[in-house]
Formats: C-alpha cells, sequence, structure tokens
C-alpha cells in the first residue's frame, strides 16, 4: 500500500532525486516547478505534477522544499499564493534548501503561529545522494515535528542528525560548507604544487586518494571540478 503523499516544490537536480527516491520507497509523490523541463521531467518520473502550491496543498499536507536560496524559500512560504496562504491546517515543511538560519528561525515562528510545523533538514550528497537515498540530513527543529517527519527523512537519507531548535540544522549546514571551501582549495594548491613539480594531476589525485591525506572532497568533489561560486548558499558541498 503506498505511504503518505509527499509534495516536493522545487524539481531540480536535488528535487528530482529525491522524488524518485520518495517514490521508490513506496511514498506517493506530487511537485511542483517554475521550469516546464523539470516539471516534465518530474512527470516522467511517476510525479503527479501540478502548476501551483495552492494546486498541491489541495493533495497534501507534507512537504519537502528542495529551493536555492533563502529567498526562495521565503517566497515559497510567505508569499502571494504560498504555503501560508493555502497549507492545510496543521501542515509539516520540510526545508532541504541550504538557507540562513535567522531567516529560518522567522519562517518557522511564522508557520508555528498558524499551526504548521517547519524543519530545517538541509542535506549533504548532492544530485546522486537524493536520488540514492543516501544523503546526511542535519536537522534542526522541534521534537514533534521531527518525529513526524522521520519516514520521509529515513527514505531519504542514510543519516538524520538532530541538532536542536530551529535553525541549527541550517547552521550546521553552512559550518560544514565552510570546511568543504577549506579543503576544496587546499586540495587545489596540492594538486598546484604537483604540478609545478611536474607531476601529473590526475595520478597524483589517485595517490593521494590511496593514502591519509584523502578526503571527500579529494575523492568526490575536486576530480569532478568546482567553483568557489555561491557558496553560501549553494555549493558544490550540498
Amino acid at each position: 500500500m503506498a505511504k503518505t503523499m509527499v509534495g516536493v516544490i522545487g524539481l531540480g537536480a536535488m528535487g528530482y532525486g529525491m522524488a524518485k527516491t520518495l517514490l521508490r520507497e513506496g511514498f506517493q509523490v506530487a511537485g511542483t516547478d517554475l521550469s516546464e523541463a523539470q516539471r516534465t521531467a518530474a512527470a516522467e518520473l511517476g510525479v503527479q505534477v501540478v502548476d501551483s502550491i495552492a494546486a498541491l496543498c489541495e493533495l497534501t499536507d507534507t512537504f519537502v522544499l528542495s529551493l536555492p536560496m533563502a529567498k526562495h524559500v521565503q517566497a515559497v512560504i510567505q508569499g502571494e499564493g504560498g504555503l501560508l496562504e493555502h497549507a492545510p491546517a496543521g501542515s509539516l515543511m520540510i526545508d532541504t534548501s541550504t538557507s540562513e538560519p535567522e531567516i529560518t528561525r522567522d519562517l518557522a515562528g511564522c508557520l508555528a503561529s498558524k499551526g504548521h510545523q517547519m524543519l530545517d533538514a538541509p542535506v549533504s550528497g548532492g544530485p546522486a545522494g537524493a536520488a540514492a537515498g543516501t544523503m546526511v540530513m542535519v536537522v534542526g527543529g522541534e521534537t514533534a515535528a521531527l518525529d513526524r517527519a522521520m519516514p520521509v527523512l529515513n527514505a531519504l537519507s542514510s543519516k538524520v542528525v538532530h541538532l536542536g531548535d530551529s535553525g541549527s540544522g541550517h547552521v550546521a549546514k553552512l559550518i560544514n560548507n565552510l570546511l568543504c571551501a577549506a579543503h576544496l582549495i587546499t586540495t587545489a594548491e596540492a594538486v598546484a604544487l604537483g604540478k609545478r613539480a611536474g607531476l601529473d594531476p590526475a595520478l597524483l589525485i589517485e595517490g593521494l586518494n590511496a593514502g591519509s591525506g584523502r578526503s571527500a572532497i579529494s575523492e568526490v568533489n575536486f576530480p569532478a571540478g568546482f567553483s568557489m561560486k555561491a557558496l553560501i548558499p549553494a555549493s558544490p558541498c550540498s
């Protein structure tokens, strides 16, 4: 028997992957996105695609947000036609975006005043982890909301760490991104140093990844290429 319907808002690389995982895990999934291409791709996957948040709110009271920045989360929740306007009573919002802790706390308070629950649950693992259900989720929010969300979080991730009150998850994600940026810089410097000494960068990375100098960055992010642009909130450390 199918599990609870989950509404995914934002069907880009991460949202698409999470929708795919939820479907595989037996959930019904509906979703919406501003991009026609992303809506079409999600529909082909089996997502019940709708053209507005209002329409999505007619189908479920459980929402996963996968959006680029805090301002987009604000718009989806507080903007015209958003969740505050249309969500059924007692809805649960799970924000997997990399967002800003203070904005998250404000949104959570606003939602709570209307009888809703919100968790900040940013993720690590990238699109591949989203599609495989192997992400790590660092979570902020009330225990009651966490308990309610656990079937969805367990489907999406290999590990869930509850760090405390609202905003805690987004604080942890930004700290993670800081460390990720530092490792990206040091790995780039190491490869540049090796290249100046006449080493082949690809072979150097292969050797480092077999030894104690390896890291998730050298094994995954760096070989794939990276950009320091917009590390917060969008990051190659997703």
